[in-house]
């Protein structure tokens, strides 16, 4: 068990290395499939699709889980105890993620659907195996070990959204007849449901946060959409009122706590 723990965490720092290059020679080069990934995205335009420079977040996403393999590498009981309740979850998350990337430069896009599901199942996964919102961690483990995936699992969950928004555009969908912005704003809505739920049992401000971003990108991109722009402005203001009465309570429910020690 020592050996397989020992492993584990070397395979999780090549895992992650090896998924960055890759990354990175898809986002800022045309050697995979001749074209790098803004530009696939850029050939199917949807409404959903965040503007470039929303994008930006995979730097924090990856410095951030740069600092979850430096940490789940040490030596102590804490990060062996992390690193067993991850498992080969990172792993798999590492290789869906280029396996992903390499069905969507060759514009596999259907299967790619497929596979950023997957990824966001294991995201889940590692998500609830480190029990965000329910366990009392200090302030460097909650960096080192839950806000890598929090933010991580936010951007996914964006992520997949539009992917699946992609691939229709892509087979020309027609969406049964209803208007592309009615399809947008229903899925923002989706969105907004689903990072209230989060918020409420994970009390998770980080993952709330990303949202909001990524709500935003949208709303740059496609600021010429007034019915987009209110849905997005409303969910924003929901999500963020949300986050705020969160964490008001739970500092309310700390000094509560305080008082009756």
């Amino acid at each position: 068990m020592a050996s397989i723990n020992s492993s584990l965490k070397w395979l999780n720092i090549l895992a992650l290395i090896v998924m960055v290059v890759v990354n990175g020679l898809a986002g800022g080069t045309t050697i995979i499939g001749g074209k790098n990934t803004a530009q696939i995205s850029d050939t199917n335009p949807t409404l959903i699709t965040p503007a470039s420079y929303a994008f930006s977040i995979w730097g924090i996403i990856y410095i951030m889980l740069g600092i979850f393999v430096f940490y789940q590498a040490l030596s102590n009981q804490r990060a062996k105890e992390f690193r067993e309740k991850v498992g080969y979850l990172f792993i798999a998350s590492c290789i869906l993620n280029i396996f992903w990337l390499f069905l969507w430069q060759f514009e596999y896009l259907i299967f790619s659907v497929f596979v950023i599901f997957l990824l966001l199942a294991t995201l889940i996964a590692i998500y609830l195996s480190l029990e965000v919102g329910k366990v009392s961690l200090s302030l460097n483990e909650k960096i080192a070990f839950q806000l890598p995936f929090s933010v991580y699992l936010g951007w996914i969950s964006i992520a997949s959204i539009a992917n699946v928004a992609t691939t229709l555009v892509s087979v020309k969908w027609d969406g049964f007849g209803i208007s592309h912005e009615v399809w947008a704003s229903s899925l923002i809505i989706i969105v907004l449901v689903i990072t209230l739920l989060v918020i409420a049992t994970k009390k998770d401000v980080a993952y709330g946060l990303v949202i909001i971003w990524a709500l935003l990108g949208i709303a740059v991109n496609q600021s010429e959409k007034q019915d987009i722009v209110i849905a997005i402005g409303a969910s924003t203001i929901i999500i963020l009122a949300t986050l705020i009465l969160s964490i008001l309570k739970n500092k309310k429910t700390k000094f509560l706590s305080l008082l009756t020690f």
